[in-house]
């Protein structure tokens, strides 16, 4: 997406699952999306508003964003101008990998319980990683960054493997893993409400809402968002839009267009392209 006030660029590194984003928005604004990676992110300019855990937050210029994997959020601009921020996408095991080198035998995945963070040391540790992937730096650098990133974020704004209350009611926890695991495995079929029903054992009423109390979604924005990572990893690879349309479950690839440019800020093909310029081999994406 480019244009006066609307542009977003994306970078990855070869060999690691770490995505860099660079975007600056005035009136595009997010649905509500999650990522199966961990994103944490740097506002440059202006300001940022987003739901996420329940409550409304704003990232202004000099704060840290913090996601967990499958943090449902949406986002738009706080202020008139428009805001400008940059965004890093990291696998779970590679944020594994480095506490794993860092402490062995202690490498549980970290949980961050807000998603803005005011810790300047920590923006400039996120920001200096950006830098290091939107310029090719070397290996090396990229990985000595990496680590700094990933044990300032967690050792500043997170707690390893802390246990997570179930302030749920009482919905049926795992009924409704039986219908998101049903979901994950047909994510591209035409599944209905009566099927994710029965295989969650409950009626479409108690799914309907114990999905969306459970994961922040409904079962078909659930179902749509796996349509959309598995697009993204497609089109990662190469594959070209219209075969991406098709294998990731979308009607046509101007669906896929659609909904593509609407979460991620950029079209399909625009992404494609960036990815595969000078030659770079993406990481593998997958669906959770």
């Amino acid at each position: 997406m480019t244009s006066a006030g609307e542009r977003a660029a994306y970078w990855r590194v070869p060999g690691l699952a770490l995505e860099a984003m660079d975007a600056r928005f005035e009136r595009y604004a997010y649905p509500m999306h999650a990522h199966d990676t961990y994103s944490f992110g740097v506002t440059d300019d202006g300001a940022q508003s987003f739901v996420c855990r329940g409550g409304r937050h704003v990232s202004a210029a000099g704060l840290v964003m913090a996601f967990n994997p499958d943090d449902p959020h949406d986002g738009r601009s706080a202020v008139q101008h428009g805001y400008r921020y940059r965004m890093l996408h990291l696998g779970e095991g590679l944020v594994r990998e480095v506490l794993a080198d860092a402490a062995p035998g202690d490498a549980g995945l970290p949980l961050f319980d807000t998603p803005v963070v005011d810790d300047p040391a920590l923006a400039r540790a996120v920001a200096r990683l950006h830098t290091a992937v939107a310029e090719n730096a070397s290996r090396l650098i990229v990985e000595e960054r990496l680590a700094a990133s990933v044990l300032a974020l967690t050792r500043r704004a997170a707690a390893r493997s802390a246990p997570v209350p179930d302030q749920r009611g009482r919905v049926d926890l795992a009924a409704m893993a039986r219908a998101r695991d049903l979901l994950r495995q047909r994510f591209a079929e035409n599944v209905g409400a009566d099927e994710l029903a029965r295989a969650a054992g409950c009626s479409r009423f108690a799914l309907y809402r114990g999905f969306r109390t459970a994961y922040g979604f409904a079962p078909s924005d659930y179902q749509r968002d796996l349509r959309l990572r598995r697009a993204r990893a497609l089109l990662a690879e190469g594959t070209a839009p219209a075969t991406v349309a098709a294998e990731a479950g979308f009607a046509d690839q101007a669906h896929l267009t659609r909904w593509f440019t609407r979460t991620y800020g950029v079209t399909p093909a625009a992404y494609r392209t960036a990815l595969h310029r000078g030659g770079q081999r993406p990481w593998p994406g997958r669906v959770s």
